[in-house]
């Protein structure tokens, strides 16, 4: 898997963005955030029309402003190409609202190269990365396929990452970082 302090991969994908005839689908890349300024969220899940994922899908939707409040590009992702994205945000009540875009890794390139396949089936494990404005990575948080991620543990860690001091264990926004 890819690394703290590492560069996160060039990468140049279709997602799916909208449920609107004609402007279902949009190219992102990894300079997108950059050019901006920006941070970015990128979690990853394993499959569409599955239980577990839509309800992460829906938190990080539900917390969506949250994240551009913070300067924080998000973007879910997957294997499934940006069809199947589509035809599951229309066919589940939860994520016919999405604000961010789901990226369609169909070629898997970009999974292989974050080293986030699993073996079997080749999907993506159940994993989150926030990356800088300068596209390194500054925080990887890995879980089982049955087990769901806390959107609120990422927004606390981007928060303390934001800071750029020294932040102890369970620090929130707001409380005070360490000084030495």
């Amino acid at each position: 898997m890819l690394g703290l302090g590492q560069k996160f991969p060039e990468f140049k994908k279709l997602a799916t963005v909208s449920l609107e005839k004609g402007q279902e689908f949009n190219e992102v890349t990894s300079e997108d955030h950059k050019k901006d300024g920006q941070w970015m969220v990128m979690f990853w899940y394993p499959k569409d029309f599955t239980f577990v994922c839509p309800t992460e899908i829906a938190e990080f939707n539900n917390s969506y402003d949250e994240f551009r409040d913070r300067d924080t590009a998000l973007y879910g992702a997957s294997t499934d190409s940006e069809f199947v994205h589509l035809a599951w945000r229309k066919d589940h009540n939860d994520l016919k609202g999405l604000k961010f875009p789901l990226i369609a890794d169909t070629s898997k390139s970009l999974a292989e190269d974050l080293g986030i396949l699993e073996e079997g089936e080749k999907i993506a494990y159940r994993v989150t990365f926030i990356v800088d404005p300068d596209g390194i990575v500054r925080w990887i948080s890995a879980n089982d396929l049955s087990v769901g991620r806390n959107v609120k543990e990422v927004i606390r860690v981007l928060d303390a990452l934001q800071t750029d001091e020294l932040c102890p264990c369970n620090w929130e926004k707001g409380q005070e970082t360490l000084v030495v």
